[in-house]
């Protein structure tokens, strides 16, 4: 583990992202320097200290509980220095980091700094930069529940969100569990039932979900690929959409998994909404 600071590396930073900065620093230690230093000095000086006097005596088991500690206390350290370095440049330069509330940041860091796989600190990362270009966008339930994900999760996740298109607000779009668009994916009962129990979807796979209120025509997006949806009343129309809606959670990590399109899926979904009658075929 290299001890040199990654963000001291980065150069000269935007004004956003040295506010940014410098509201972590505040809340949660320097990221300047490893804020670590000063306590490990203190314990190591009091541990000379003890043993000089001759108050205790310090054992080799508590010496390496120390040592322990303090590779602990590093490892932490460099997660967090990690995560920060990977937002910084999606800090736009019309964010308002200093808006961001400091137990947010307190949480956010207090869940993130055991986070080593390079691929979560990524999804870490992108929610600090959202969150500091626009305060407000991820609640702390949100970070919770991004702690409590293994990487199989938040891939699995991903997957799933590659499967919805965007009304108002992405939908998974998933209507028969065991058709090969969705197993492919990896998506199927047993998975979307898992996902339904960490607290990203909600699942009903007997009655589904529908949108209601429709108006005449309405346009949905599958990653800037528009489609027209036409209905058959002038007003109050109703769509099915499906088995999954995501939480309110769901759809705050939505915005960040880092999900791609699949033109085999989109494909599926005209066939579907042309089977239902929300595409009306050219004669």
């Amino acid at each position: 583990m290299s001890g040199e600071n990654p963000i001291v590396s980065l150069g000269e930073l935007s004004k956003p992202a040295t506010v940014l900065i410098e509201k972590i620093s505040d809340v949660v230690g320097g990221l300047f320097r490893p804020y670590q230093i000063k306590r490990l000095a203190k314990a190591e000086a009091e541990a000379e200290l003890i043993r000089a006097d001759g108050q205790i005596r310090v054992s080799d088991l508590q010496r390496r509980a120390f040592y322990r500690w303090l590779h602990e206390e590093g490892r932490k350290q460099h997660n967090i220095e990690e995560i920060a370095r990977k937002a910084l440049p999606e800090v736009k330069e019309d964010s308002q980091p200093g808006k961001v509330e400091d137990d947010w940041i307190a949480n956010f860091f207090d869940k993130c700094r055991l986070i080593s796989d390079a691929e979560m600190q990524q999804l870490w990362s992108r929610v600090l930069a959202g969150e500091a270009n626009l305060p407000g966008s991820f609640s702390k339930r949100a970070v919770n529940t991004l702690s409590s994900l293994d990487k199989l999760d938040a891939a699995l996740f991903t997957e799933l969100c590659s499967l919805g298109c965007v009304f108002d607000k992405l939908v998974p779009l998933i209507y028969d569990v065991f058709a090969e668009v969705y197993l492919k994916h990896g998506i199927g009962f047993n998975t979307l039932s898992h996902l339904a129990s960490i607290g990203l979807i909600h699942f009903s796979n007997q009655d589904g979900f529908l949108r209601l209120w429709l108006p005449k025509t309405t346009t949905v997006s599958y990653y800037g690929q528009d489609v027209q949806l036409t209905f058959s009343g002038e007003t109050n129309n109703k769509m099915d959409i499906g088995k999954v809606m995501l939480t309110r959670t769901g759809e705050e990590l939505a915005r960040i998994c880092g999900s791609k399109p699949d033109e085999a899926f989109l494909k599926y979904l005209l066939d579907c909404w042309k089977q239902r009658g929300y595409i009306k075929e050219d004669k």
